[in-house]
């Protein structure tokens, strides 16, 4: 009975190998070691061909979980860069608003520079010209007051010149001429001075020639009588001295 079972199975397993196709036949073959193999390998140390299946498909997976993280890393890595890029991109396309920004900016800020330094110069002009308009008012007013005094002087020095030697050291003659005295100091302390005329070149700027005369002390074109003095205000005539020149 024992015969007759194993040679059943093995009929039937012949069976079945004949029904496989020839490349599966082959293929088990190939995966399936033989029993010697396989003994032959646990007699020289070697894990079995499952546990090395098993190892091998360890590696293969540690290298796939490697390469996954390596490849989120790469994932990452471009992420930043691309980051970066947009950064740098909104950067770049920013800068240009902010120029034009500075730039406006700095065009007011030299505008409105300008705008005061003309408004200052415009300004020390009207200081320097209401100053200049000042002095000549006051200058117009000081010459109309000193024409106005001049002729007091005149017949103030008439009077003194008409008094007699006899009463020259009177009280009174002697209070004409401390009155006549302060009056000039005062003219003089001004700026008020008489024109130098008997004796100098005739100058038509300050003198006026009325009549001519004929000298032997003085050469011609020389002034040899004064008949009204001049008088000079700074440097300005008030009255031009009325003079005789020498033929």
């Amino acid at each position: 009975m024992g015969k007759l079972e194993e040679q059943k199975d093995r009929n039937h397993i012949a069976e079945a190998d004949e029904n496989v196709p020839e490349g599966s036949k082959a293929e088990r073959t190939a995966e399936e070691p033989s029993k010697e193999e396989a003994e032959n390998r646990e007699d020289a140390g070697g894990m079995p061909e499952n546990a090395e299946a098993e190892a091998q498909a360890g590696e293969e997976a540690d290298d796939g979980t490697a390469a996954a993280d390596d490849g989120a890393a790469d994932m990452e890595a471009g992420e930043d860069n691309c980051a970066e890029a947009s950064e740098g991109k909104s950067f770049f396309r920013k800068k240009p608003k902010t120029d034009k920004k500075q730039e406006a900016l700095r065009q007011k800020v030299e505008e409105l520079e300008d705008r005061v330094k003309r408004q200052m110069a415009e300004f020390d002009n009207f200081r320097k010209r209401t100053d200049k308009e000042k002095t000549a008012m006051f200058e117009t007013g000081a010459k109309s007051v000193i024409e106005k005094i001049l002729p007091v002087v005149d017949n103030f020095e008439r009077g003194l010149a008409t008094v007699p030697e006899g009463e020259k050291g009177s009280g009174f003659a002697d209070g004409m001429q401390m009155i006549y005295k302060q009056l000039m100091t005062e003219l003089d302390s001004i700026g008020v001075k008489p024109i130098e005329a008997v004796g100098q070149e005739f100058n038509p700027e300050f003198h006026n020639a009325v009549m001519q005369v004929e000298s032997e002390e003085y050469d011609s074109g020389i002034v040899a009588q004064e008949l009204q003095k001049g008088y000079m205000y700074r440097d300005s005539v008030v009255r031009h001295s009325m003079v005789a020149v020498v033929s």
